[in-house]
């Protein structure tokens, strides 16, 4: 390591004010302190000493996501076989999920690291670790089946109008990663939802590139279509029992807890969620009052449609609400977007608020509007944009108070 430090040092001045590659001095500091940690400091009072820089905390973000990532592709790759009825070992199924997972990620980080460099050249400012995260997010809310070039469309969205419009890392309103998956849904719903998200083809990117991936072919057929949980229930007749439907399609509470189920690349395994949330806690990058608070929200207004439904009432009515916490992509959005601390709520109070709308509005378009069955990509999205309205009224409520104490 010794050896490139000196040689990234030697290399310094040519980036720097005056060097003829001065423009690219983004893409050198972004390599160095990406490798090394910045010697710089602060010239003026105050001084904070703390570890946990901004590219420590993106990095421990994308650490708490591997194990959605590492049950997201032995998920895929075991759908596949199974649709084929193949009792296929752990390790085939693992490495064949990764052969359909991996270009996604790629695609998205290249596509979106090139706009994050591209900005940070034209405004002359540091590439920000921020889209470590991004970067990886918006693959695992896809199917595996989505169009590489409609995730380079998706990226693009969220990273340029979702955040770079807004002024880069830290200035953005809305969730980029979500806005990007916002975008593919509703710009091309036909691949990002329905059945027919779990459609393989023979044709393999990395088989291309990897000859001795052509063993694992025929594991991508032509003719398999699945639909979500969700999707089985909302499909179900007026009056029906949500749980019975899904027990008629030999679907468990405990298969959407381990996550051997269709769905999003990385939003079915509720235990892999769970680790990263517990990582998430123990660096106290994850906060809990907006979690719980989304759980109390879900819970809460599943209880209340659970009241009101019978044979007159749609099937998600009679869904109960621990039933609603596994299923779909609510886990990840509790653990890993709702909490994105740009565009959440800061105050305590309005995190309370903010976490509790989030869980009710889930409820409200899953149950109410059976035609979009999962409501937490629109509802964190919806309150991403009331965040800073909450946190102004719950600053302003506090200033009364006090000013009250005072004058009192």
């Amino acid at each position: 390591m010794k050896i490139l430090a000196d040689l990234m040092k030697k290399a310094r001045p040519h980036f720097e004010k005056g060097g003829k590659w001065e423009k690219f001095y983004p893409i050198y500091e972004a390599k160095d302190t990406f490798l090394f940690t910045p010697d710089d400091c602060t010239t003026s009072a105050p001084h904070v000493r703390d570890p946990a820089d901004f590219k420590r905390i993106m990095i421990t973000v994308v650490i708490a996501l591997l194990p959605c990532v590492f049950f997201g592709a032995y998920n895929v790759g075991y759908q596949a076989f199974k649709a084929q009825g193949v009792a296929a070992s752990f390790g085939t199924c693992l490495l064949t999920g990764f052969t359909i997972i991996l270009p996604i990620i790629l695609v998205s980080y290249a596509v979106g690291g090139a706009w994050e460099v591209l900005f940070a050249v034209v405004r002359k400012h540091e590439i920000n670790e921020g889209f470590l995260v991004t970067g990886i997010l918006l693959p695992l809310t896809l199917p595996p089946t989505i169009p590489l070039w409609q995730v380079a469309l998706g990226v693009s969205f969220g990273v340029v109008i979702g955040k770079e419009v807004f002024g880069g890392t830290g200035m953005n309103i809305l969730n980029p990663a979500l806005l990007g998956r916002a975008f593919i849904f509703f710009a091309y719903p036909s691949t990002i939802s329905g059945d027919a998200v779990w459609t393989f083809t023979e044709n393999n990117f990395l088989t291309s590139l990897l000859p001795w991936m052509a063993a694992f072919d025929s594991v991508h057929v032509d003719a398999l279509t699945q639909a979500t949980p969700l999707a089985i229930i909302a499909a179900g007749q007026v009056g029906g029992q949500a749980v019975e439907l899904l027990a008629s399609h030999g679907i468990s509470w405990w298969d959407q807890v381990m996550g051997l189920t269709p769905g999003s690349i990385g939003e079915t395994s509720l235990l892999a969620i769970a680790m990263g949330a517990i990582l998430l806690f123990a660096t106290r990058l994850g906060n809990w009052r907006i979690m719980f608070s989304m759980v109390l929200g879900l819970v809460g207004v599943s209880l209340l449609f659970n009241l009101f439904a019978g044979e007159e009432r749609v099937a998600l009515m009679s869904l109960p609400a621990h039933w609603h916490l596994v299923l779909g992509g609510f886990a990840f959005g509790l653990v890993f977007m709702a909490t994105d601390p740009v565009s959440a709520a800061n105050t305590n109070t309005g995190r309370w608020i903010y976490g509790a709308m989030i869980g009710v509005l889930v409820g409200i378009i899953r149950i109410v509007n059976p035609a979009y069955v999962e409501g937490t990509m629109l509802a964190i999205l919806f309150m991403n944009v009331f965040a800073p309205l909450i946190d102004y009224l719950v600053i302003q409520a506090n200033v009364r108070r006090r000013k009250a104490r005072y004058e009192g």
